[in-house]
């Protein structure tokens, strides 16, 4: 397979400094604001509609994101209101703001159905019943004590980095038709990086919102929880890829939530379908040897020093490439004396 430097196109080289807008399609703008991690941006998109903006997307819920939407709404979008908010999935770079513009222009929400229950449970903080199962959940995986603390002492961040949800919402549903900035967007959901993260498509001008579904040179990640700890949303994620190459024209502008708008969908969604197979590949090779715990193979794909955030990623995607392949026969399970699953290769 040749690589994304040859198959992936990148109409625009550079992104809009933070805070500001760059068109990348007649009335469609390309909105970027900072966030505090090593991915340390997300991508906005904007829609001209009458004395307003629809909106795809909000940004974290910090104040630096709030003195950028101030400073924008001040000087590049003309002092009109947001008139209409989309939501793509309830991780709080995409959802954080949505209370604080409700707060301020009222407007109309649309989400998935998921999403939305998602998103507004985790804002009600967590009950001592949902902090026991967690525990359970990194101890079975292999994770010492001082590492599930670090793990456990991290719950808050999603209510201090998110403004709440308006009281009520309209439900997107996948195949409806929603009208964004005079154009008709048909509504594509998919599982694996969130539970029913929704992207728009229209095909008359071959734009795709692929949210965090399909980005350019980074994987999205897909992660097992302890609220499902025998999920398969690795199984959910391929299946969305193939999906995807099937409703969105190949020659689609791929507008993310991270990195440059690019061409080349049919290209990153099989290299993204590689990228997990190779890591199936890697962890099935590391477990002939000897039975492994999650812990133990999270080196074995994340080669690098991890602090506690970027463990609780890695953690839920190693245990999402075991949970698949567990369910295709690929691995077995055993417990040890210490409750600590293991995997081996069949």
């Amino acid at each position: 397979m040749k690589d994304d430097a040859e198959l992936i196109r990148h109409p625009f080289s550079e992104p809009p400094d933070n805070g500001t807008v760059r068109e990348v399609a007649p009335g469609v703008l390309w909105l970027r604001l900072p966030l505090p991690y090593a991915l340390d941006h997300v991508n906005l998109y904007l829609f001209e509609e009458g004395d307003g903006w629809a909106l795809f997307d909000t940004g974290l819920g910090d104040d630096v994101s709030r003195d950028c939407w101030d400073r924008l709404l001040r000087g590049p979008l003309g002092g009109k209101p947001i008139v209409r908010l989309v939501v793509s999935h309830f991780h709080p770079d995409h959802v954080g703001l949505a209370g604080w513009l409700h707060e301020r222009f009222a407007p109309p929400l649309h989400m998935t159905q998921s999403e939305y229950f998602y998103a507004k449970l985790l804002q009600q903080g967590r009950d001592p019943q949902a902090l026991e199962a967690q525990d359970a959940f990194y101890q079975a995986g292999g994770l010492s004590p001082d590492e599930i603390q670090q793990m456990l002492g991290r719950g808050l961040s999603y209510l201090n980095r998110t403004t709440g949800l308006a009281p009520s919402f309209e439900r997107m549903i996948p195949g409806q038709t929603l009208r964004l900035g005079g154009r008709d967007w048909r509504i594509l959901t998919g599982g694996g990086h969130s539970p029913e993260q929704a992207m728009l498509y229209c095909a008359a001008d071959r734009l795709f919102l692929a949210a965090d579904q399909v980005i350019a040179r980074i994987s999205p990640n897909v992660s097992v929880s302890a609220m499902q700890p025998k999920a398969d949303p690795l199984g959910l994620y391929l299946s969305s890829l193939a999906a995807i190459r099937e409703e969105v024209a190949a020659d689609a502008l791929v507008l993310s939530g991270h990195r440059l708008p690019f061409y080349g969908l049919d290209h990153r969604t099989r290299a993204l379908e590689a990228h997990h197979a190779d890591r199936c590949a890697q962890i099935a090779e590391a477990c002939r040897a000897r039975p492994l715990s999650c812990k133990e193979l999270v080196p074995v794909l994340f080669r690098r020093a991890l602090d506690s955030h970027q463990l609780s990623f890695a953690f839920g995607e190693a245990l999402a490439h075991l949970n698949h392949m567990v369910g295709r026969g690929e691995l077995r399970t055993e417990t040890r004396a210490d409750g600590v699953l293991a995997y081996h290769s069949a």
